[in-house]
């Protein structure tokens, strides 16, 4: 029995309210955090991801009163991500009420933070997000929310995640964020054939046929989206019942 693809809610946060942007800028605002995820759970959302986008100090403990009201909340589980630098920011996360972090900048800095956590809190808590952008030379991952290219290459660092006793890993494609024009469904592949820990799909849906591509091409667990859903243009209920129809595994 296969297990069931998973529809995950993506809300970016600044300043304690949903933004969502192109290519990683021009942000708008797309409404209250907790508010939203009640809605989408109520709509059969299988998961939701809150990245706080400026976790500056003080952002932090904006965040962390909103990770407690979403807890409140929702009956599904939710993973946040943003300025998790060491094992006290998860652990002030998970006690707030959190079920997973995603790391993504930090894991790239200090590459041992997934093995700690890891150890900790267990390897379901940690996610590891990947940001990359392709080149002529192949795909590289960023830091920063997209801002600074390092020398590390999809795959190999991919697969260091892997062995170090992440969870499953978060890749967005840079390129196909917020443009609506279909995952990034090769390099999805090569990732699902790498690895042993699941791999969810970020950046780019823009209609159904990009999540059931994601699953079939892209071979991913999980399809993970922001704008489709925020702005009204995909109902999740849809969604489940149009990818039920083409003979793909989810919750209805």
């Amino acid at each position: 029995m296969a297990l069931a693809k998973r529809i995950i809610p993506c809300l970016d946060i600044k300043d304690g309210q949903t933004v969502k942007g192109t290519n990683f800028v021009n942000l708008r605002q797309a409404g209250d955090p907790v508010e939203l995820g009640k809605a989408y759970s109520e709509q059969g959302a299988d998961e939701l991801v809150y990245l706080d986008i400026t976790a500056s100090h003080e952002g932090r403990k904006t965040f962390t009163s909103m990770v407690q009201q979403v807890a409140a909340q929702i009956s599904i589980p939710f993973t946040v991500g943003g300025g998790i630098n060491e094992l006290a920011d998860v652990d002030r996360l998970l006690n707030a009420g959190a079920d997973k972090i995603s790391i993504n900048s930090a894991a790239l800095r200090r590459p041992e933070l997934i093995d700690d956590i890891a150890r900790h809190f267990g390897s379901q808590v940690c996610v590891v997000a990947i940001d990359a952008k392709q080149t002529e030379e192949g795909w590289f991952c960023y830091l920063n929310g997209g801002r600074v290219k390092t020398e590390r290459k999809l795959l190999e660092w991919a697969r260091e995640v892997n062995d170090r006793g992440a969870g499953e890993i978060l890749f967005t494609s840079m390129d196909h964020d917020g443009v609506k024009t279909g995952f990034a469904n090769e390099a999805l592949a090569q990732l699902a054939d790498s690895l042993s820990i699941p791999v969810i799909a970020s950046g780019g849906a823009g209609n159904m046929e990009h999540f059931k591509d994601a699953f079939t091409i892209g071979k991913s667990d999980a399809a993970l989206a922001a704008s489709v859903f925020h702005f009204g243009e995909i109902k999740i209920p849809d969604l489940k019942h149009y990818l039920k129809d083409e003979g793909i595994e989810v919750r209805l």
